[in-house]
């Protein structure tokens, strides 16, 4: 087992610094959404977004 580990080492480092950086940025998804920030990515501007109709901003707007 210890010279899998020993073998592996630098695979392992690489998939221990991805995990953290996803755990890292679903923390901040998280954060924002508890927030009421706006997760679609578009920065709340409509114009030319194909998405506008699914938009939280576009619904907001047409209330």
């Amino acid at each position: 087992m210890f010279n899998w580990i020993i073998n592996n080492i630098g695979s392992i480092a690489v998939l221990l610094v991805v995990a953290g950086v996803v755990a890292l940025i679903t923390v901040f998804i998280i954060k924002e959404k508890k927030k009421g920030k706006h997760s679609c990515g578009c920065g709340g501007g409509c114009v030319g977004c194909s998405g506008c109709g699914s938009c939280p901003h576009a619904i907001a707007r047409k209330k």
